[in-house]
């Protein structure tokens, strides 16, 4: 046990709900330490209160929403809830500093990432000479292992990748050796390798900055790679606490035990009999796709995004595409889809060349491929209601209203949703129910394939594995085949019957998913999995 002082002491704080909702308290009677070169990890669902809890110790609730209405927060002995606004700016960068999920949103698009781990300094230490600012910033982005940091430091957060953007935002949240560090699920939106690569980066930093982490998560796999100490969080309020080794195999409380229980782990279905068919119900032939793009100084340059891709879809079966970020899935995804046009190459979907097609016969074609997104929210048209979201597309391709109303009223039933919500606006839903909402109105159409886009990745582990069971109830029950794009391999193997692995635009690896994750061939087949948070907890047919 660290008997040494906290650098944060949370004591029995308490967030106000506004009134008129299903509770009263975002937080309730909340109490937590965080010692220096420790990992606290807070693991709850969504509306557990652990993001409430990170922003009221920021002091970034918005404060006509959620009240602190009792308990302390003290960071090295001072009370942050007490504190001014100005001493709060103060501490904000230097003793203090947060990492957020998504640092695409975080980091100022027109700002050379080196400028903004700079501005840090500026900010809070202006009587640091420019040079050694300079000489700072180059020293940080060698820290979480940036490549050339004196040439990457002029680049703009687009133009490098989602893990070399999260590495920036630690290394501004380093500038200042903050005392505290707060992650908000700093690895939710990454792939299998960078995500292993940025929880290894948060030990290590660890030892070289003599810093405290809290870590908001909902992966029990990040628990068991990094976490010193766990807290359960359920509706505001602590449920569990303790070591991770205790908390992970000997769970007290039945909310703990549930969300163990819905991690994915590496459980297989493979059915011979889908893969029986005479007839595919997709060929893809040597698909290319190339980006061009010219630089401000009219350099061209060119991205070989899909590179002689080929395989066959069975009907009712569901291929798994899984790789890296950059490796082609959602290139893939759009192509098949059209929305992007190939270099070369066929999509042959019964008889007929997609890749040719244009105009009103490509438009048709759509109707009998449907895509469902990553992000439910941004997917839905936040000014419409539900009904005419899940009515627009059938209407459009000539069914009469009365029977688009009729189809949409079925499939909110048959996706375990209420048809009178079909009156309903997308922001009345929780995350998992407008994602229900998406698979249904993919299902509108009448599809004979689906393409899911990785449509589980944003949800909680909990969520994440009623619309898993949701998709293997609907395709018995309609018999429509699944393209499904994933980072997850563990989830990858509860619902693939083939899994399809790529790198660099090319398939490395293609085969059942028992054989590929139980027997991978591919040296970059077996880096991934190596990679997965937690470790394989369990290799098992599914039930």
């Amino acid at each position: 046990m660290n008997t040494s002082e906290p650098i944060l002491r949370i004591e029995n704080l308490s967030v106000a709900l506004p009134a008129g909702l299903d509770r009263s308290h975002a937080v309730r009677d909340l109490s937590l330490d965080v010692h220096r070169r420790q990992i606290v990890c807070v693991v709850g669902e969504s509306g557990s209160g652990k993001s409430v809890t990170a922003s009221a110790v920021m002091r970034l609730l918005p404060e006509k929403v959620l009240r602190i209405t009792g308990g302390t927060i003290r960071l090295e002995g001072e009370d942050v809830a007490a504190a001014s606004p100005a001493r709060i700016c103060e501490l904000r960068g230097n003793r203090m500093a947060m990492i957020f999920q998504e640092p695409l949103t975080a980091l100022n698009p027109v700002m050379r990432i080196g400028d903004q781990i700079a501005e840090v300094m500026r900010i809070h230490r202006p009587q640091i000479a420019a040079e050694s600012v300079e000489a700072r910033v180059i020293e940080l982005m060698g820290d979480v292992h940036l490549p050339d940091p004196a040439a990457l430091r002029r680049v703009y957060p687009h133009q490098i990748s989602g893990g070399q953007r999260q590495r920036v935002m630690i290394a501004m949240a380093l500038a200042l050796e903050p005392a505290l560090i707060i992650a908000d699920e700093p690895t939710t939106a990454l792939d299998v390798t960078t995500q292993a690569q940025i929880l290894r980066l948060f030990r290590e930093l660890l030892t070289k900055h003599d810093s405290g982490v809290l870590m908001i998560t909902h992966d029990f796999g990040v628990v068991a790679d990094v976490a010193d100490h766990v807290v359960v969080m359920r509706h505001g309020e602590v449920v569990e606490r303790g070591e991770p080794e205790q908390v992970l195999s000997r769970p007290v409380h039945p909310y703990t035990r549930a969300l163990i229980e819905a991690v994915p782990r590496f459980r297989f279905r493979y059915r011979p009999e889908r893969l029986a068919a005479p007839e595919p119900v997709l060929v893809v032939e040597d698909l290319t796709l190339t980006y061009r793009s010219t630089s401000l100084l009219g350099r061209k340059r060119e991205t070989r995004a899909l590179d002689q891709v080929s395989f066959r879809l069975a009907p009712g079966e569901t291929l798994g595409i899984v790789g890296e970020s950059g490796s082609g899935k959602t290139s893939l995804a759009k192509t098949l889809l059209r929305f992007e046009t190939p270099d070369s190459g066929r999509i042959l979907f019964r008889g007929d060349d997609v890749a040719a097609l244009s105009g009103c016969v490509l438009r048709d074609f759509r109707r009998h491929i449907q895509m469902i997104f990553q992000d439910p929210y941004k997917s839905l048209n936040p000014r419409r209601r539900i009904g005419q979201s899940l009515t627009e597309g059938p209407v459009h391709h000539g069914l009469s209203r009365a029977d688009a109303v009729a189809r949409a009223r079925e499939l909110m039933e048959l996706v375990g949703l209420s048809p009178d919500a079909l009156e309903r606006f997308p922001h009345e839903f929780s995350g998992g129910q407008r994602q229900r909402i998406c698979i249904a109105r993919a299902l509108a159409m009448q599809p004979s394939i689906i393409v899911a886009d990785e449509a589980v990745s944003a949800l909680d582990v909990s969520v994440q594995a009623q619309v898993l069971r949701l998709f293997e109830v609907l395709q018995r029950r309609i018999g429509f085949a699944m393209i499904f794009v994933t980072h997850d391999l563990r989830v990858a193997s509860n619902i693939c019957d083939r899994i399809a692995v790529m790198k660099r635009g090319r398939i490395v690896e293609l085969g059942p998913a028992q054989a590929v994750f139980g027997q991978p061939q591919d040296d970059y087949t077996r880096e991934l999995i190596a990679a997965v948070p937690g470790g394989v907890f369990e290799v098992a047919p599914a039930a």
